[in-house]
C-alpha cells in the first residue's frame, strides 16, 4: 500500500476559495506551505488581504497554527507582458469578440501549477492544492476540469 500524502502546496491568493482551499489542505495534512503570485494584476489588495487571513488562522486555530509553513510569493509578472487584460491594464471589464471576458488572463492557471509544481518538489511537497472553480471554465477555459486533469497528469509525468 502507497504511503499517505502528509504534506501540501496550496495556490492561495487570500480569496474565498483558496481560503477554503487552505482550511481543507490543514484538516488534511501535516505539513502545509503556501504560494501566491504577482503578475502585474490591478486587484493587489488581495495580496495584502492574504497575510491578513494567514494570521487569522493562525491565532484562532493553534493546531493549524503548527502545521502552517512557509508562504511563497512569486513574481509572474511575465503575464501582465504578454496578455493585455482588464487584469493587468486599467481598462473596464468587458466581453471581447472571442466570447471571453477580457479579464481572462491566458495560461495563467497553467503557469501557476507548473511553477507551484517545480516549488513543491524543490520542498519536498507531494500535493498541489488549487480553488481553480470549474463554473468559471465559460469565461476562463483554464479552468476546465479537462484541463486540471491533464495538467496533474503532465506535472506528474514530468517531475
Amino acid at each position: 500500500m502507497p504511503a499517505m500524502h502528509t504534506s501540501a502546496l496550496v495556490l492561495f491568493s487570500g480569496g474565498q476559495d483558496s481560503t477554503t482551499c487552505l482550511a481543507h489542505a490543514l484538516s488534511r495534512y501535516e505539513r502545509v506551505e503556501t504560494l501566491a503570485f504577482d503578475y502585474g494584476q490591478r486587484h493587489k489588495v488581495e495580496l495584502d488581504a492574504r497575510l491578513n487571513v494567514l494570521a487569522a488562522l493562525k491565532a484562532r486555530f493553534p493546531a493549524w497554527a503548527a502545521k502552517l509553513g512557509e508562504d511563497h510569493l512569486l513574481d509572474a509578472g511575465i503575464l501582465g507582458q504578454i496578455s493585455e487584460t482588464s487584469l493587468t491594464r486599467d481598462t473596464a471589464i468587458e466581453m471581447e469578440s472571442s466570447g471571453l471576458p477580457n479579464t481572462f488572463v491566458p495560461g495563467r492557471n497553467l503557469l501557476f501549477l507548473t511553477l507551484a509544481a517545480a516549488l513543491a518538489y524543490r520542498r519536498g511537497l507531494q500535493v498541489i492544492v488549487t480553488g481553480v472553480c470549474e463554473t468559471d471554465f465559460s469565461g476562463y477555459p483554464d479552468c476546465r476540469d479537462d484541463t486540471m486533469k491533464a495538467m496533474q497528469i503532465a506535472l506528474s509525468l514530468g517531475l
